[in-house]
């Protein structure tokens, strides 16, 4: 992947998280550490921290992905 895309894949993911529709998703913090996105923070139910995994995919496709979002 070239650099330049390297370097923007966080603030798409976050930007995306940050403008989602479902209030819960905006409060979530994403970084980008060695090739992976690490998504963090906490929600209400499995079916937002899902939710969150399926923005930020959708958004950087061909990055792995950690999903540590807590369901509280």
């Amino acid at each position: 992947m070239p650099s330049t895309l390297t370097n923007d894949v966080q603030p798409r993911a976050q930007t995306a998280l940050d403008s989602s529709p479902i209030h819960e998703l905006r409060d979530l913090h994403v970084e980008h550490c060695k090739g992976i996105l690490l998504i963090s923070g906490s929600v209400s139910s499995f079916y937002h921290k899902q939710l969150a995994q399926e923005v930020i995919r959708s958004v950087c496709k061909d990055i792995e992905v950690h999903n540590s979002v807590l369901v509280e």
